[in-house]
């Protein structure tokens, strides 16, 4: 790519000799020539070169979905992306009320941002293709922000592997197989997979619950499959059976024969909800109507259960439910946990901070200018720039406190995925007397091989993989108390 550059910047001097020898040959004949004179001068400076010269803008598109099951992060995702780069690369956001609007100005490394489009995904992995296909090729983005959902992220990342001259970060989707199995170095990704932000749940409902066996219903794709695949590798680890698992597809809105297929409530110690988007409290209605009210105590579930407001008519019934985290820390007390809520409440005052749709774009976004600025807006050098760690959402200056924000320290492994502490959740009464959610744990150092029982050579998660085993898990029984926000020294008992 550099050297494409150089013959770009060649043929632009060329063609600006040309046009002063045609003037020059045709002297100055009129007012016609003055005007074709003025354009051909407009156009062989002009700044927009589609992105690729070095005094061109870096062309960004940001791929999220308006669609689908997870429709409602459209705002979100562009809100986390957008408030990055107000914070770091000088721009301003048109509308602080609708994210989408997007942002006027900003830059980074010597060169301007412009933000092509916001891609509208559906959660399927043929509307990702298309929608990146259009920010990628038809309005010719050089790095692109995204995608929201799991089997897109599968498709987007098969895509980077033909368009090695691209960049692509991912926004939140959670499957692993982008940057485990698949890989491509031009894939970069700063927050968990599903199965890294499920670290920790499985010993705590052993611990905390007395749960020995349970069972799991799992989204039937990619996402679910990882983050079924946390909770598995987890609780399995800590000496937990899982006796069934049951496979809904994404989109289901009639859950009632898949509860059918779980084993009642007095075969199991418990169950695990890996149902995400607006199927959660469909989900969960269709088991109170097989088997009866909720005992909370029988029930816990991975991010979707903490979205508290898709699931109103059951929510109460879950008070005391543990929850996987999303890479974020809800209500941490850091100083940078502040001071990052501060910036994004600042820039969208209507979005929640901690929320991982906005936070896991936000450092994506963060990420970029950073890498840019080390590049100097070099492309071609520009994945070689991305940084290899950084202060999960805002860093303090001057500040020796090492747990960062929401999210903890975020460190790149060789994959270019992030090693990420994680912050599991319990379902509470709030002061209002609505059930909300608090950290009540911290899971330090996951990685995304999980100690190594996930590798490149290994399936990725399914419905059989992986299977219920045994293991030492490096953060086991080493799972640091989180009490009002404030990560404490005592250990999870």
């Amino acid at each position: 790519m550099r050297e494409h550059f150089r013959q770009s910047r060649l043929l632009a001097v060329l063609a600006l000799l040309l046009a002063a020898l045609a003037l020059v040959a045709v002297g100055c004949g009129g007012d016609d020539d003055d005007d074709a004179a003025d354009t051909t001068a407009d156009t062989t400076g002009g700044t927009d070169t589609g992105g690729t010269a070095e005094t061109g803008a870096i062309k960004v598109g940001i791929m999220t979905d308006c669609e689908g099951a997870f429709g409602f992060g459209y705002e979100l995702d562009i809100g986390g992306a957008n408030a990055a780069m107000v914070e770091y690369a000088g721009a301003t956001a048109n509308d602080p009320e609708k994210p989408s609007a997007g942002i006027t100005g900003g830059s980074a490394g010597g060169r301007d941002i412009e933000i092509v489009g916001y891609g509208c995904g559906d959660d399927t992995a043929d509307t990702a293709l298309v929608e990146t296909r259009r920010l990628m090729e038809e309005l010719d983005a050089d790095i692109m922000i995204g995608p929201l959902s799991g089997d897109e992220a599968v498709a987007v990342a098969n895509y980077a592997v033909d368009h090695p001259d691209q960049l692509f970060i991912i926004g939140t989707a959670g499957s692993q197989d982008p940057t485990l199995q698949i890989a491509p170095p031009n894939v970069f990704r700063y927050h968990g997979d599903g199965a890294q932000w499920n670290a920790g749940l499985g010993e705590i409902v052993y611990k905390k619950l007395g749960w020995r066996t349970a069972a799991i219903i799992m989204d039937d794709y990619s996402f679910g499959w990882t983050s079924g695949a946390g909770i598995i590798a987890d609780f399995c680890g800590v000496g937990g059976e899982i006796t069934s698992r049951v496979f809904p597809p994404l989109g289901t809105t009639d859950y009632s024969s898949f509860v059918q297929q779980l084993p009642p409530p007095d075969e199991v110690d418990g169950y695990f909800w890996v149902v995400g988007g607006t199927g959660t409290g469909a989900a969960l209605q269709a088991f109170e109507q097989q088997y009866g009210k909720l005992n909370a105590d029988q029930h816990a579930g991975n991010l979707f259960f903490a979205f508290l407001g898709n699931f109103e008519s059951v929510a109460p019934r879950l008070v005391g439910s543990y929850v996987g985290g999303f890479g974020t820390g809800p209500g941490l007390q850091t100083e940078q946990a502040l001071a990052y809520e501060e910036v994004m409440t600042g820039v969208y005052p209507e979005l929640p901070p901690a929320d991982g749709f906005v936070y896991n774009y936000f450092n994506a976004a963060w990420a970029m200018i950073q890498g840019l600025e080390a590049s100097g807006g070099d492309l071609a050098t520009l994945a070689d720039n991305m940084p290899p760690e950084l202060l999960s959402g805002y860093e303090v200056t001057d500040s020796d406190d090492e747990v960062a924000t929401s999210g903890g320290i975020v460190v790149l492994d060789d994959n270019r995925q992030a090693v990420q502490d994680q912050y599991p959740l319990q379902i509470v009464e709030g002061d209002d007397g609505n059930p909300t959610t608090v950290v009540v744990g911290m899971v330090p150092n996951v990685d995304q091989t999980f100690g190594g029982l996930f590798t490149s050579d290994s399936p990725p998660p399914g419905r059989d993989q992986p299977p219920c085993e045994d293991v030492d898990l490096p953060w086991e029984n080493n799972i640091r108390v989180v009490t009002d926000g404030e990560i404490t020294e005592d250990l999870i008992e």
